[in-house]
């Protein structure tokens, strides 16, 4: 297993849930909305969207808007299957973002090849969030590709992986992943029908938080 450097956090068997006085829960607390959180747009040449992405975009919006109260605790495992790494933890909790949990999350899914880690885009992991509530399961991500570097990206293109040249991996915007006990079919339909970014699949399903579009 490789190292963790220093500075980054090794990651926790079991995730937190802040809790108040005598182990209850912690009171909420309101909050104004995340910068850049919110489904992505989509322009057209001369700036205006067209009129199927606005419906994307009025469809996406009440996506967002229907994921719960901020309160909710919000869970997410991963295991990296080339290194062999799992993380499992609470990211957000009484609409307050862990960043502890985030780098934890963040090194796990990070370029295996280069070892590079970049800030996962947080619209991706509350969209695993919603999806994961979807499917009802609370078994960890199996990851293929989280973030990828432009090295990395570049190598597989010239191999002929069929990897775009402007890849969302390339800014941990995207993720392919298999669900234990869930069949791709299932997972495909399931993030598709959330219409929050792009869906693809082939022995894994890819989900991002670009533009809504499948392959």
């Amino acid at each position: 297993m490789r190292a963790w450097p220093r500075g980054w956090p090794a990651p926790r068997s079991s995730p937190r849930v802040p809790t108040g006085p005598a182990g209850s829960p912690a009171p909420a607390r309101p909050r104004e909305p995340f910068a850049g959180e919110g489904p992505p747009a989509s322009r057209s040449p001369g700036g205006a969207a067209p009129r199927s992405a606005r419906g994307d975009r009025a469809l996406a919006r009440r996506a967002w808007a229907e994921d719960g109260p901020e309160s909710e605790p919000r869970a997410l495992a991963f295991r990296n299957l080339h290194t062999g790494e799992s993380v499992d933890v609470v990211y957000r909790a009484d609409g307050e973002l862990d960043y502890g949990a985030l780098r934890e999350i963040d090194w796990v899914l990070r370029d295996f090849r280069t070892g590079e880690a970049r800030q996962i885009d947080r619209r991706l992991l509350d969209l695993l969030w919603r999806l994961r509530a979807v499917l009802d399961t609370t078994e960890p991500y199996e990851a293929i590709s989280g973030y990828r570097s432009p090295e990395t990206n570049a190598m597989l293109r010239r191999v002929g992986r069929g990897v775009s040249r402007v890849s969302l991996h390339m800014q941990a915007m995207a993720i392919d992943v298999r669900v234990p006990g869930c069949s791709l079919t299932a997972l495909r339909g399931a993030a598709l029908a959330l219409r929050l970014g792009g869906v693809g699949s082939s022995d894994f399903v890819h989900v991002d938080v670009g533009r809504v579009r499948s392959w």
